[in-house]
């Protein structure tokens, strides 16, 4: 299958961080691919790379990015693109774009920095996670994408010898940092489908015989509504919060999705995604969107070399997602 071919080929390319040579080399190989299905082929000023089939009176696009996070695995993002480019290549339907946004993984920096809109967004993705491994169903069409905040949390204390001064008498600013910990655990288990994460945390003075005297969490804190996330953020009293709002999914997109699933032969089996892609940004930005979601295997893993989905499930996504995209662009 040419899809798995072009994925070995910019999985050789190794990790692709954002805007760096790597992602850069990508873009190139994306660019000549999209020239030999005969697209029109442009970069915006953020680097964000477009196909397009001419014509038409509205402009649907597919696609997704080729950037990865560090040790990632070989689908996240390309899958989307390197799919999306076969779809529109099928159709050949005036009006078609494949677009590839740069530095989604480090927050989607491409997409938001997109002047254009068009008329419609369909993004195809691995789920990155268990839900359709576990429902034994090959696609999802996705319901909405969660808003998250991110920021931190610091904890002072005071530092000391770790050897001379007594249990007693301590103020260690990382055991009060555990117990906040375990509390934000608890917090977002109490409001349903919330989720909350402690990814980074830099201790000082950082020796192992000193009392730790300052402690800094990072926060990432997500949640599918408006209101279940603002319960979890003042659960949690984020510090300099950064937030991104949730995206519901257009209802004409999700309907298109779900017409072409049940075509190619799948059951229709709808679930919000729980991490952010580049279709809630343009959602946000008031282009209709959607998303269809590939089964993740191997437990669901994803941002892990061990990601993986199957050739079968695969070409059953590009059917759907070329049946999808026909409805949108007529």
């Amino acid at each position: 299958m040419r899809v798995l071919e072009r994925l070995e080929q910019l999985a050789a390319i190794g990790d692709r961080i954002g805007y760096t040579p790597e992602e850069d080399r990508a873009h190139e190989l994306a660019a000549g691919w999209f020239r030999d299905a005969g697209l029109q082929v442009e970069v915006d000023g953020a680097g964000n790379l477009i196909g397009r089939v001419p014509g038409g009176k509205r402009e649907v696009w597919t696609g997704s990015h080729l950037d990865t996070v560090p040790g990632g695995g070989r689908f996240d993002g390309a899958l989307g693109v390197v799919a999306g480019l076969e779809a529109v290549e099928r159709l050949g339907l005036p009006g078609l774009a494949v677009v590839s946004f740069r530095d989604e993984e480090r927050g989607c920096a491409g997409s938001r920095a997109c002047t254009e809109r068009p008329a419609a967004y369909v993004e195809l993705h691995i789920e990155q996670g268990p839900t359709l491994l576990r429902a034994d169903a090959p696609l999802g069409v996705v319901t909405g994408i969660v808003g998250y905040v991110r920021g931190r949390r610091t904890f002072t204390g005071t530092p000391g010898h770790a050897g001379t001064t007594p249990m007693a008498a301590r103020d260690d600013a990382l055991v009060e940092a555990a117990r906040w910990l375990l509390g934000a655990r608890d917090a977002a288990r109490a409001i349903e489908g919330a989720v909350a994460t402690v990814g980074q945390v830099t201790v000082e003075p950082g020796g192992t015989n000193v009392i730790p005297g300052r402690v800094v969490l990072s926060v990432d804190a997500r949640a599918p509504d408006a209101d279940r996330l603002d319960r979890l953020v003042a659960a949690l009293g984020i510090e300099e919060p950064v937030r991104t709002e949730p995206s519901p999914m257009s209802e004409q997109v999700r309907a298109a999705l779900r017409e072409a699933v049940v075509e190619a032969g799948a059951p229709v089996l709808e679930l919000p995604s729980g991490a952010g892609h580049d279709a809630g940004i343009l959602a946000a930005a008031g282009v209709p969107s959607g998303m269809l979601f590939v089964r993740s295997l191997n437990g669901g893993v994803s941002h892990n070399p061990a990601e993986l989905s199957s050739p079968e499930d695969i070409a059953l996504a590009l059917d759907a997602l070329t049946g999808a995209l026909r409805r949108l662009v007529g």
